[in-house]
Order: C-alpha cells, then structure tokens, then sequence
C-alpha cells in the first residue's frame, strides 16, 4: 500500500488545497478503499465557492467529493460480504442510527446521516478513504469505476422519477440539461417515457441531450414567460406532460414547470435556489398538480448498478473531461467554468483508466 494519502481538502471559502493526510484504519463494520474515479459535483463547486450550501457551513477543513468509486484494500472484524480486492460504488449517504426514517426506508431524510463531503463530515476526494461497508456495492466485472462513480448523479435521476411516478408511457418534462437533468432523462426513457422534452438556456447542453435520447429539445430564452414556455411544451407534445422533473432550481423554471404539467399530475423539485421563491400555487392546488420535493435518494444503488450492468442505461458519454489528482485545482476551475458535463478526477496514480 503507498504511504500517501494525497487528499482535496476545502480549508474555507475559495482555498482549496492538496494535502496529505493519514491512511485511516476502517472500524468493525468499515472497509478501506483505495479510491479510483471520482466525480465533481456542482455542491463541490459550490462549497468551495461560497463556503457553504444552505445551512451546511464549511467551518474546518473538509476534503471533497462523493461520486466515487474504489478497490477495497482492508475490511472490518464485522464485514463479511466484502474482500479485499473487490471494486465497489460508494454510497455517499450513510445513516448514523436507526431512527423512524431509516425504519420506514427513506434513511435519506434522516437529520443525523453522514454524507461525505457535507459539513462536518469528510468526503472520499483523496488516495484511501473508509466507509460503512453496507453502502458500498460490488460491481459486475462490465461495469467500469467511472460508471460506478456515476451512479452517485444516476441515483439522483432514479430517486427524483421514482418520486414524480415515471412509468412506462408517461410524457415527461426536464429543465435543465446539465449532468442532472442528462441522467433524470437517461433514467425516464428507461423506465419507460414514451416522451421527453428537455430544456436548456445553452444549445451545447441541448445537443448533448438529443444524442442521450430527448424526443424534443427546446432552448429557453432569457425574459420568456413561464406560461409561454409551457404552451411551447405542450405544442412539441401534443398534449401537457404528466410529469415534470426541474433541475434548475431556478424560480421562473419551477413557475414553467408547474403551469406545463397537466392537471392531476406531478411536479418533481431536484434543483436546489433560493430559499424562497414565488410560484402558482393556486394554479396547482386547483388543477391537483402534485409538488414533490426530491433530496438525494434512498434504495437505488441497486437498480443503479442493474441499469448499468444490463445496458440499459449508457452514462460514458457524461465524461468529458479526465484529471490525475494532483491536478485537482485544474478539474475544479475547468467545472466552474461549466466546460463539458462531467469532470472525474483519477485517484489511482498506477491505474488512470475509466
């Protein structure tokens, strides 16, 4: 095992540094990885940015990252469905106790949860990291550490359609086409969305889009008005969507998405704005537009992984861009810009491969 623990840790806002840090020991119930691909997510961008998301505060430093994949190199005394030398998907997401929401299976929501990379808890942007051994899973020998790595933003798609009740036949509208609209839209078409439309303010974003299977994409303008861009929706479908899953957090989008949805339908939140903002509730309340909120995911790693595995869903084409670590400060300024869709940054500097 190498002595180095080079590690991407976040001291406060907008001082971002590598660092070497110790090797941690896993506990009982803990493995050891020694970490391969990780990706970087727009919360990591955004902590490092403003020091904070909400009233996640970045008060000491914190290493980075949280879609990640590695190889276990040590297991607990407790661990019996792992060995060294497996390659696993990490779960960023793991609860600390066994509260009413981890009983009734949305551990997601539990007040108490570890999750990498949210204060105070450290992420896994470093050469070996520990984890609780229950949230990684193994992967099938055709599924690569990248697209393990990806099942963290995947998830994001599975939980936000699980929640907006995707189903086989369903029209579905995304805004936004960033990395979390692409993969919402990989996750509809395969759950069975007769049609997607998407939108995006950026033609590049849309292009992508089309290549990942959107039946319609449409660019979004500055000044246009919700309602107008809903009737738009409805003229490329025919007919409203049944279903509508925002990634923007963008308050004139949730205003789309609400006046597009047909009445008696849903609307999923998944991006993260403003802490208030003005919608037409009325509008919903009186049509039965159901307003769904969407935080992380619970329970879909598994399906994840079969997604993958089978070929059912294809996310290789997200990555655009690969850094070693130590060109972390790199990776990070080439996200912020918003070049590409995903950056993943190599962990393992004897095996740089996807």
């Amino acid at each position: 095992m190498a002595e180095d623990n080079l590690s991407v840790v976040l001291h406060a806002q907008g001082d971002l540094r590598l660092e070497n840090r110790p090797i941690p020991e896993p506990g009982p119930n803990e493995v050891l990885l020694q970490m391969h691909s990780v990706g970087i997510c727009g919360s990591d961008v955004h902590y490092w940015q403003r020091g904070r998301i909400g009233d996640f505060v970045v008060t000491k430093p914190m290493v980075l990252g949280h879609e990640a994949s590695g190889r276990v190199v040590k297991v607990g005394s407790a661990v019996k469905h792992l060995e060294a030398g497996d390659r696993v998907a990490i779960e960023p997401g793991a609860p600390r106790e066994m509260d009413e929401f981890f009983k009734i299976g949305r551990y997601n929501l539990s007040p108490t949860i570890f999750f990498c990379a949210t204060p105070p808890d450290d992420g896994n942007l470093c050469r070996y990291y520990k984890h609780s051994a229950n949230f990684c899973y193994k992967l099938p020998d055709n599924v690569t550490f990248e697209e393990g790595a990806l099942i963290e933003p995947l998830s994001v798609g599975i939980h936000a359609c699980r929640r907006a009740g995707v189903t086989i036949g369903s029209t579905v509208l995304i805004c936004g086409a960033g990395p979390i609209g692409l993969v919402c839209l990989l996750v509809a078409k395969a759950m069975g969305a007769s049609h997607v439309v998407i939108t995006d303010m950026l033609p590049e974003r849309l292009t992508v889009a089309k290549e990942l299977g959107a039946d319609f994409q449409l660019k979004v303008n500055r000044g246009v008005e919700p309602q107008q861009l809903a009737k738009s929706v409805e003229d490329l479908l025919g007919a409203q969507p049944h279903v509508t899953i925002e990634c923007s957090g963008v308050e004139s989008s949730i205003q789309t998405a609400i006046y597009a949805t047909r009445s008696g339908g849903a609307v999923a939140l998944v991006g993260i704005g403003p802490q208030m903002v003005t919608v037409p509730l009325v509008n919903a309340a009186l049509r039965e537009v159901d307003i769904r909120g969407v935080f992380r995911y619970c329970n879909t790693w598994p399906m994840a992984i079969a997604m993958l595995a089978s070929g059912k869903v294809n996310v290789k084409p997200l990555v655009t861009h690969r850094f070693p670590l130590e060109q972390a400060a790199e990776a990070f300024e080439t996200t912020r810009q918003g070049l590409g869709i995903k950056v993943m940054l190599k962990c393992d500097p004897k095996d740089q491969k996807p």
